[in-house]
Formats: C-alpha cells, structure tokens, sequence
C-alpha cells in the first residue's frame, strides 16, 4: 500500500526556466535532502488550473526520506527580494550540514577581480533587461562553470546548485559570485552546499558575516573593480 503523503512546502517568485534545478537546489539547501539521489522525480504538476500550469513543480522523494510537515513547513513564502521573508525566528532558516565546510584557502585576488565583468558577459537575460539577479560559480583559476538568472538572488544560487547536483559537478574547491549584496541565507546556501568561497558585488548583513565566521566560509563583498572587502575569516584587502 503507498502510504505516502503529499503536501505543499513552498511558494516563490521566480524568474520561469530551469525550475527542476530550482527545486532540486532548494531542497537540498533547505535541509529536506542531503542527496540528490534521494529525489526520484521532479516535474510541472499537470492537475493544475490553467494559470498555474508550468508554475507549480512536485517533487517525488524516495521513501527513506523521512519528512515531517509539521517540522519543515517553516512558512516557506519567499519573496524575489530575500530567501528569508516569512519565516518565524532566525532558529527556522538554519539549516543543520551533514559536512564541515573544507576551508577554500589563499585567495588569488587578479582571479576574483576578474570575476564580475566574467558574469556579466555571460548573462543574457541582463543584458536585455538589466533588472536581474545572477549567480556564477566558478573553478579556483576563474573559469565559469555555471550560470543562472533570476528575480531573486536566493532563486538564482538555489538554481546553480540544483544543476550542480543534478550533473555531479563538485561544489568543493569553488568560488560562488552573486550579483547584489550578500545576505544570510546566501551564505548558508554555500555552506550547505560546500561551496568554500562566496563573493558578492555587493555588502554583507552582519548576520552573514557571523555565519560564515562560524562556518569556515570565506566571504568576500564590495568586489568592484580592483578592490574588495574580506569579511570572514580574514580582514580588509
């Protein structure tokens, strides 16, 4: 007998396209997954009304995968503007990591500097609009990897992990660029992920700052020009 259960977690504002990664990254970054192996389906729900169609997503999990609604419906409404409006307490929107973060190391700063004219070039939908978020994430000597596009900054890491989990490309010993400025939940995306390094073009919030100290995170903001500001764990450059 299939005894299991359905439920909706979530609601986003999002740029449409690669919403399988999307759900898949935010899955994993949320904590209901730790593998993507434990995923068996992710597509468009088809028993929708017509204005949902191709705007609602479900995800199929392996029956291993124990999950209590009542733990992690966390009033998951997440707007384009922060990946944390909504939820109750700061204790809701952390997530617990299976792994420690492996520290990223030296810093290369012609390497990051580099960086953000590298993202720009590659955003397409920037170009047309100029009015959207992008996330990049890139190997040690600066070569991009992967790129997404999206209203919402937290969408647009969610989306880049997801393809990273969905193709088997490590996220250790990587750079992650966002565009816009730094906020809490960015940060524990990376940490959750693995991702060792995080760079913004943007400020930190004071509350990513602490979490990325706490978390061996190497966290980078203002990176404009030649100059940047490394916020955890070192000092100013």
């Amino acid at each position: 007998m299939d005894d299991r259960k359905e439920f909706r977690l979530s609601v986003t504002m999002r740029t449409p396209g690669h919403d399988e990664e999307l759900a898949l990254g935010f899955l994993f970054t949320e904590g209901l997954i730790t593998d993507p192996q434990q995923i068996l389906r992710v597509a468009y729900c088809e028993n929708v009304k017509e204005e949902e169609r191709g705007n609602v997503v479900r995800a199929e999990l392996h029956p291993s995968v124990v999950v209590d609604p009542a733990k992690w419906q966390r009033n998951f409404y997440t707007t384009s503007s922060c990946g944390v409006c909504g939820k109750s307490s700061i204790d809701a929107v952390r997530v617990q990591c299976t792994s420690p973060t492996v520290p990223f190391g030296d810093v290369d700063p012609a390497v990051l500097t580099a960086l953000p004219d590298r993202m720009r070039q590659a955003q397409t939908v920037f170009k047309h609009t100029g009015g959207i978020h992008a996330a990049a994430l890139f190997d040690r000597s600066g070569s991009l990897l992967l790129l997404r596009e999206d209203v919402g900054r937290h969408n647009a890491v969610d989306k880049v992990i997801g393809a990273a989990l969905a193709s088997g490309l490590p996220t250790g010993n990587r750079l992650l660029l966002v565009s816009g400025r730094a906020g809490f939940e960015l940060v524990q995306k990376c940490v959750v992920a693995g991702i060792p390094l995080m760079a913004a073009v943007g400020a930190p919030s004071s509350l990513a700052v602490r979490m990325a100290s706490e978390s061996g995170l190497t966290l980078i903001g203002f990176l404009r020009g030649e100059r940047f500001n490394i916020y955890a764990p070192g000092g100013k450059s």
